[in-house]
């Protein structure tokens, strides 16, 4: 969808922190919610942006993203897998320029890529997942040399493809970390730039985002980025040329049990009905009868987990796939926030970008490939990206995906549109509802009806399997810019 309307794409050369298109009912809303869901966790924090038809209409932030620093829309912040989708849109403008094309093998563009029979892979069944390229296990690669990007580089373009397990109940097999060194391979080898400097002239730059997105941090950025609360006392950090030696450093998230104000909080969010109607619905013990033997139900009382699996089903999670597709074979996991790491080029996994650099982004895919006045993604092409192409279940991530071409669906369970839509109606607006989350539960995504783009970044010790915010804000949003049409 491609709205030319000027009014639209008016640009809003403030500096972030002004706000003249904002709605200050949404946005004091977003601020309560998001302090609300500050939890038991605090210091850490995080912070969101919304825009719609090209303006910021809200921004809020809460707690600490440094010992030092307090979070803002505009502070760095690892967010994992939501990097996905601005290297994503890197490759689509790419494409809208002529310089790629989707269904031309990679090797045209990377001939050493065409080992191992991966001659006709295209650019199309990486990016939705479909090219059997998922298992880092299949590497040969410890954590130091995920770290060196040309040897990681040799190392992809030599790999063998790699079937799921019981590949024939899946649609897909998400490809969490190899995804990122394909890409960022393609883009190199026919724009002649080193990624960091391909993103900042192709994407970055034209969005007046430049210093705010990276893969690979600058020296001099590096000691922005937010911490987790664990990490922010600097006695403990090791030097920063090593990594942290196995159980010198905890790298899981803690797992902890709800607490009653964790409980309680959760009772207050807006979707919180819907979730237990959802929940009821899908389990006849709850309900009960009354004196008059009458049928009562008794809607639940949700926890982390309930709520959670309503949108990710861990009971179709296939362990072995998703141990193939996230962690080296040497089982050693990487630590992420070492700073070492952070400044490497892990495409895939470690995007550093701020909340109002990646709803910038997606504002601009919210406006059809337009932002202020300059077409970035042609109609054509982002037709093509905006398109599902398949349904049914990957086989690393236990949901529907419902695979764009590097974006996943917007995941919403509440609002009338997303609940009446199927998932094979590609033809209907909702299906154009796209974006990408992170493995720390981070998310930006973009609605194209509503002109609308969302990200949430934090610095909270949890995973997207067991988290809710992400969703708790996205169905907050969506509630509240409604109420208003």
């Amino acid at each position: 969808m491609i709205n030319n309307n000027e009014d639209n794409y008016q640009a809003n050369h403030q500096t972030p922190h002004q706000n003249a298109a904002a709605n200050t009912h949404i946005q004091h809303r977003l601020q309560q919610l998001l302090t609300e869901l500050q939890l038991d966790d605090a210091p850490a924090g995080g912070a969101l942006v919304v825009y719609q038809a090209g303006h910021c209409i809200a921004k809020a932030s809460v707690g600490l993203a440094r010992a030092d620093l307090l979070w803002s829309p505009d502070t760095l912040s690892l967010n994992f897998s939501t990097g996905k989708g601005i290297l994503a849109t890197l490759v689509h403008v790419l494409v809208s320029q002529q310089v790629l094309d989707y269904d031309l093998p990679i090797a045209h563009y990377w001939s050493a890529f065409a080992a191992q029979n991966k001659d006709k892979i295209t650019l199309r069944s990486v990016m939705s997942h479909q090219a059997n390229l998922f298992s880092i296990q299949s590497i040969d690669a410890d954590n130091e040399t995920v770290l060196d990007w040309d040897i990681m580089l040799e190392k992809i373009a030599a790999m063998s493809i790699t079937m799921p397990e019981q590949a024939q109940l899946y649609g897909s097999a998400y490809s969490a970390l190899v995804y990122g060194w394909v890409l960022g391979g393609v883009i190199e080898a026919v724009t002649a730039m080193p990624l960091a400097q391909a993103l900042r002239h192709y994407l970055t730059e034209p969005l007046g985002i430049a210093d705010s997105c990276y893969f690979g941090v600058p020296d001099n950025q590096v000691n922005k980025v937010a911490r987790l609360v664990k990490n922010f006392e600097p006695a403990e950090e090791a030097p920063e040329n090593v990594q942290p030696q196995p159980g010198s450093r905890r790298h899981k998230p803690v797992l902890k049990p709800d607490s009653l104000n964790t409980l309680q909080t959760y009772s207050r969010l807006p979707s919180y009905a819907c979730w237990q109607q959802q929940v009821a619905n899908q389990s006849a013990s709850q309900s009960e009868t009354d004196d008059n033997n009458q049928v009562v139900e008794a809607l639940p009382t949700l926890d982390t987990a309930q709520i959670n699996r309503l949108y990710f089903d861990n009971s179709q999670l296939n362990l072995k796939n998703y141990k193939a597709a996230l962690l080296l074979a040497s089982k050693e996991p990487i630590d992420y926030y070492h700073q070492q790491t952070l400044q490497a080029a892990i495409p895939a996994a470690n995007g550093v970008a701020s909340a109002h650099a990646l709803a910038t982004i997606y504002a601009m895919l919210a406006n059809g490939g337009v932002w202020q006045g300059q077409t970035l993604i042609n109609e054509a092409t982002f037709k093509q990206l905006s398109t599902p192409q398949l349904t049914g279940m990957d086989a690393v991530m236990p949901a529907h995906m419902e695979w764009r071409l590097g974006y996943h669906r917007r995941f919403s369970i509440c609002d009338n549109e997303s609940s009446e839509v199927s998932a094979k109606d590609t033809k209907s607006w909702m299906s154009q509802s796209f974006g990408h989350m992170g493995y720390n539960g981070s998310v930006a995504w973009c609605d194209p009806a509503r002109q609308l783009s969302f990200a949430f970044i934090h610095n909270f010790d949890v995973t997207m399997l067991n988290d809710i915010r992400q969703f708790a804000l996205t169905e907050a949003v969506l509630g509240l810019i409604d109420a208003e049409m």
